[in-house]
């Protein structure tokens, strides 16, 4: 009888660590855009967005931590822009950005590529809050502000980091965050960024051009292949351009999920389905969101679309229900990016 009492407490008490090492834990997942278009010059129109994603405990401190930047560039001799033009993300290019063994600022003798830096830095913000990340000191060196902290240095990120601070301190206090529900450590997370320039105009001796490269943002949660977190974003800045090539008036107001009702699409846009209302584009986008919830990179990327108003919407019907009748092309191929991204 004694011996049955120990096998059934020794039962217990491994079904009782199992079960806390499969109890699920409460997070929150966030993305941060911030954008500058300040490096702009004649002969060249420039957009850098840094965009951070993050995933923050039940106490706010970051568990995962991604980032990237869209570090968009056309040539603008003599007004002319190239519409077709194509872009890679700085994650993208790896190897091929060629920071690698250029620049020292720390002088400690370690030259990271931009991909091993940025990583160095995801790491290194876990643990910490938002506040903490936005506090983080810098100093100047080689015209740049780089860490003070010598663990990030000795970690090999030695590049400018002000962007990537303020970047994941707006993903950790992003107010339209998705909260979820995961195991600690079941989950892996991705960002991407596609950009294109289809709605740039050239330059006239009677008008100005304009430089169009606007991108569409994602980040995403998965686990077992499948989406469980994400939230998507875009980003329109505007570089007017003279017939010269020299970059005049820039406007950037904010990410359209940043713009809320000031991004007017409740206002001007056209219903896509009949009897229909038009949401503003956060909503929509939200509700796109947690539509896909569930889905692999796959069946995201393979989403059925109908054309309407000359624009791409679904064909499904309950994603139309939720309030989504916007286009989708462009958003269901940079939240499967994100997906696929993700590690």
């Amino acid at each position: 009888m004694k011996k049955i009492l120990a096998i059934a407490l020794c039962l217990i008490m491994v079904l009782s660590v199992v079960a806390c090492g499969t109890k699920e834990a409460d997070y929150k997942l966030g993305l941060g855009v911030v954008v500058s278009t300040a490096s702009s010059k004649e002969g060249n129109a420039q957009v850098d967005a840094t965009i951070a994603t993050v995933v923050t405990d039940a106490e706010g401190k970051i568990v995962l931590c991604r980032i990237d930047v869209a570090q968009n560039k056309m040539a603008i001799a003599d007004g002319a822009v190239d519409t077709a033009k194509t872009f890679e993300t700085k994650m993208e290019l790896g190897s091929r950005y060629g920071m690698e063994g250029k620049v020292d600022n720390d002088n400690n003798g370690v030259m990271l590529e931009w991909d091993a830096q940025a990583k160095a830095f995801e790491s290194f913000v876990v643990g910490k809050t938002g506040a903490e990340v936005a506090a983080l000191q810098t100093q100047e060196a080689g015209g740049h502000q780089i860490a003070v902290d010598q663990a990030l240095l000795e970690a090999g990120c030695s590049m400018q980091i002000t962007d990537f601070m303020a970047a994941v301190a707006k993903a950790c206090a992003d107010e339209q965050g998705m909260a979820f529900k995961a195991v600690p450590g079941s989950f892996t997370l991705g960002v991407a960024a596609k950009t294109a320039a289809a709605d740039s105009k050239a330059a006239t001796a009677e008008a100005d051009g304009l430089v169009a490269m606007y991108s569409d943002i994602a980040c995403a949660v998965v686990a077992d292949g499948k989406v469980i977190a994400t939230l998507n974003d875009a980003i329109q800045p505007k570089i007017d351009i003279t017939v010269a090539g020299v970059p005049t008036a820039q406007e950037f107001k904010g990410t359209k999920r940043e713009l809320k009702e000031g991004y007017n699409m409740a206002a001007y846009g056209q219903p896509n389905i009949e009897g229909g209302t038009v949401k503003e584009w956060y909503i929509q986008s939200a509700a796109f969101s947690n539509y896909v919830l569930g889905k692999t990179a796959a069946e995201i990327a393979g989403m059925q679309t109908k054309e309407v108003n000359a624009h791409q919407i679904s064909v499904e019907q309950a994603l139309l229900d939720a309030g989504c009748t916007m286009q989708i092309t462009g958003i269901c191929a940079v939240v499967a990016q994100a997906a696929q991204n993700a590690r």
